[in-house]
């Protein structure tokens, strides 16, 4: 088994905020992160994928394709964009990082090649901050 692990970058911008509590628990969990005019990451996105090398090519998968498929599933949806008002897979949702990863993984699965499988998306908010994900 060999896994592969393509990097991309995005910046978008999001408010943490439970439309079900008040502001001011909102603000006691959330602090500036509740800020009702959003703020902004520049997000770090590993998606690893893993299966056997096509034996004619040496590749699982072309690094090229694995970024297209990213680019057009995940990228072109979320980069320069609001995460809670503009995102339609996050409708809904808590724009946080772990509910991202969580979106971004359902947005990739079933889009790669039969050959290859979705391993785990690494989703960085800020060098010091970030998530796993490895599917239900």
């Amino acid at each position: 088994m060999v896994y592969l692990t393509r990097v991309e970058h995005f910046n978008a911008a999001h408010r943490l905020y439970n439309p079900e509590w008040s502001a001011a628990k909102n603000e006691e969990i959330f602090g500036k992160c509740a800020n009702k005019n959003w703020h902004g990451h520049n997000y770090e996105l590993f998606v690893t994928v893993k299966g056997n090398p096509d034996p004619e090519t040496g590749f699982l998968i072309d690094a090229k394709i694995l970024s297209r498929i990213i680019n057009t599933h995940v990228l072109e949806e979320v980069d320069h964009l609001n995460l809670n008002e503009d995102v339609t897979f996050m409708k809904g949702k808590l724009c946080s990082t772990e509910n991202l990863a969580i979106g971004i993984w359902n947005q990739l699965s079933g889009k790669l090649p039969p050959s290859v499988h979705l391993h785990c998306i690494k989703l960085y908010e800020t060098p010091q901050i970030f998530v796993e994900y490895y599917g239900d």
